[in-house]
């Protein structure tokens, strides 16, 4: 633990970490030994490529634990070209000589231009032979943001510089942790994860934490009681909207997107975007800039309450985080628990793995 970290705040960030891990809080001893006892802090290397520095910019806004507490007490940023100090070729110095070392975790924002490789050029090479080079000898590639997982917005079609995530263009495994920006703490459990068993987590189909996106927006969602009575805003500025209803007539893609928004919340954990009223534009998804076409135009597919229903496996899940919300139960523990359930398993089997 870093001298700077008090006991009290490095106990917090376990016990916060342990939760949204879907471990019991039995594992928190278990969490700030492994912590502690990585005298030499992971390196990381953090790469930017085509991308706008808006994951760097929600990483910086972490607060349980602070940027600080990450910097100093969890991982040894080696190399991130935007709040380095080091410059030129001091800082590719840096970078070479973490490289040679290997063992290190690649942190990548941003996509990768293939299609114009002279798109992007660092350090005089191309963003693929740069990122090839940079993930050569690294333990673990962790790609951040929809930019890095999927292409991003830049992708969007005709995708004229061929921009690809990290996986595709390089044909590499990556932990892919999606979202315009990602948030904090999804990227912080994962390196912790990996701390505490050797291993990344478990990944669903797309490469992404199945800890935190095994479940909708929808599912989580503050207004889903709203959803699911058939109240929905139907006009900006109106008095549907002043009372919080749905905001799925409105272009909310949240019934089609696996993330944890409305569980971690956003911007130091202030609030999130349907917290604040505009709808969920689905960036935690592939390929959302196309799919997602028309970000204020209604889903067709999503059935409506009142019409023809809802999914029996939403209500499912809906149902059981109210009920446990209401008996007192802390948010992350909601959703470790609700999963837990989904899945079939019994607290016991979630923190056997070692």
């Amino acid at each position: 633990m870093h001298p700077h970290i008090s006991r009290r705040a490095f106990l917090k960030l376990c016990g916060g970490t342990a939760a949204y891990l879907g471990l019991s809080q039995a594992w928190v001893p278990r969490i700030a030994l492994a912590l502690e006892q990585a005298a030499k802090r992971p390196p990381v290397v953090w790469l930017s490529l085509m991308a706008c520095s808006g994951c760097l910019e929600s990483f910086a806004k972490s607060v349980n634990p602070s940027t600080a507490e990450i910097l100093l007490g969890i991982i040894s940023l080696n190399y991130q070209e935007t709040i380095m100090a080091a410059a030129g070729k001091d800082a590719e110095a840096n970078l070479q000589a973490t490289i040679e070392e290997g063992g290190y975790i690649v942190i990548a924002e941003g996509a990768v231009a293939t299609g114009i490789p002279e798109a992007l050029m660092i350090a005089g090479k191309t963003s693929i032979d740069y990122t090839r080079e940079a993930t050569s000898n690294a333990a673990a590639v962790v790609a951040i943001g929809t930019c890095a997982t999927y292409g991003g917005v830049q992708a969007m079609k005709p995708n004229p510089t061929g921009a690809k995530g990290v996986s595709d263009a390089l044909g590499i495994e990556t932990v892919n942790i999606p979202g315009c920006p990602p948030n904090p703490d999804t990227i912080v459990s994962t390196i912790v994860h990996y701390l505490l068993f050797g291993k990344l987590p478990e990944l669903d189909g797309k490469g992404r934490p199945t800890f935190a996106f095994s479940q909708k927006v929808h599912d989580n969602c503050e207004r889903r009681a709203h959803f699911d009575s058939g109240q929905y805003v139907e006009e900006f500025g109106s008095e549907e909207e002043a009372k919080g209803y749905c905001l799925y007539k409105m272009g909310c893609k949240g019934p089609e997107t696996h993330s944890p928004c409305p569980l971690t919340l956003w911007n130091s954990k202030q609030n999130w975007c349907v917290g604040s009223g505009n709808p969920c534009i689905g960036c935690m998804e592939p390929e959302f800039w196309d799919k997602f076409a028309g970000f204020y135009e209604r889903l067709p597919d999503v059935p409506v309450p009142g019409f023809v229903g809802v999914k029996t496996s939403a209500d499912y899940i809906g149902s059981t985080l109210v009920t446990a919300t209401v008996a007192g139960v802390g948010i992350h523990a909601i959703a470790s628990a609700a999963s837990g359930r989904m899945k079939g398993k019994p607290e016991s089997e979630e923190g056997s793995e070692d």
